[in-house]
């Protein structure tokens, strides 16, 4: 096919996607493609289904998708987070993004008065995090420098009538007021320096001044996915994070081979021995970047040095804890030897949840 034809054949697709009716009964062919198609060898998902419900959406505007919850999340379609919502086998699912870690996040945020999430975007997982808390007077301090996302934060607090969420729409660093901008496209965007004046600029701030600003005492959950900059920011997080293990935050950051060099091991990265010389203990989620049914499955966690770190370049998330007596409930299961990253067409014994493992 020549690209005039791939165009036509995108702009078909696009037609078919402006009608809501036509598009939901395309969605659930495109599920039955996929179970259909399923094989170790093959990312369906990935060189099938993944373009055509992208060219279905081309066109589209802001979506709306009601979660099991009764939570009403508003996104934009421009990244695999909103692709792999819009592809939920569930029709109201229980989460937007990463079961495992959102998850994770609420079984660690059940009595924080303050959480930080840094990288918040449209609120996949502050919002839920926000709704749990909001009885306790409990407080989510988002930070989103991606004006859209943050613009689609608020609404999506709006709807659902959250007061309890504080929007900031700049970067968490090392340091206060250097000004960066986002490299690259959305939700893969990555910070990097940027004169005061360039386009898209904007401040930092570390967690410490900001919390010292905000009059915050304790920090009780930090969540971090912001594309390389966790290690700065937690750097700029040393006075909450220098407490004793009683009031030291949870922390849920994201590292990915990009930005980290794991070819040692996770233990010898400067973030992880930063964290370890803190009096951390830390541990590789096993998770979906999609959105999975999980159900009662346990969250399965990994300690570094038991982590299977090969394959192509990825990311996932880590959990650093210091007091890890959190984790002795049935919530949680710890495993050895497996991939964090979970995937449907890679070597479930590596790739999968561990039924019955100890």
């Amino acid at each position: 096919m020549t690209t005039a034809d791939d165009s036509k054949l995108a702009a078909a697709l696009g037609a078919i996607g402006r009608d809501e009716e036509l598009r939901a009964r395309f969605l659930i062919l495109l599920r039955q493609v996929e179970a259909r198609l399923a094989r170790l060898d093959l990312d369906v998902r990935e060189t099938v289904t993944g373009p055509i419900v992208d060219a279905l959406h081309r066109d589209l505007g802001p979506l709306q998708k009601q979660l099991a919850s009764g939570v009403e999340f508003h996104f934009h379609y421009r990244s695999k987070i909103a692709r792999e919502f819009v592809l939920a086998p569930d029709m109201r699912p229980d989460h937007v993004w990463e079961p495992q870690t959102t998850r994770l996040l609420l079984e660690l945020g059940r009595d924080v008065a303050h959480a930080v999430i840094g990288g918040a975007y449209s609120g996949d997982q502050a919002v839920l995090l926000a709704r749990q808390i909001l009885k306790q007077g409990g407080v989510v301090h988002c930070f989103e420098p991606n004006a859209d996302q943050l613009a689609m934060l608020k609404l999506n607090a709006r709807v659902n009538g959250l007061n309890n969420l504080k929007f900031n729409p700049i970067g968490l660093w090392d340091r206060d007021r250097d000004h960066l901008q986002l490299v690259g496209d959305d939700s893969f965007a990555y910070p990097a320096p940027a004169a005061a004046d360039a386009e898209g600029a904007f401040l930092t701030t570390t967690i410490d001044s900001y919390g010292r600003l905000d009059g915050i005492e304790r920090l009780g959950l930090i969540m971090l996915d912001i594309e390389g900059a966790e290690f700065a920011a937690l750097r700029g997080a040393e006075r909450y994070l220098g407490q004793p293990r009683d009031a030291a935050p949870h922390i849920v950051f994201e590292l990915h081979r990009h930005y980290v060099d794991w070819s040692q091991g996770l233990d010898s990265t400067p973030i992880c021995q930063y964290l370890t010389g803190l009096g951390y203990q830390l541990f590789a989620v096993r998770d979906y970047q999609s959105n999975v049914p999980m159900g009662n499955q346990p969250i399965e966690l990994i300690r570094p040095d038991e982590t299977y770190l090969e394959g192509p370049p990825h990311g996932f998330n880590m959990l650093a804890v210091k007091n890890p007596v959190i984790l002795a409930n049935p919530a949680f299961r710890f495993v050895s030897g497996v991939s964090p990253k979970l995937l449907k067409h890679r070597d479930p014994k590596l790739h999968q949840p561990l039924a019955g493992a100890a």
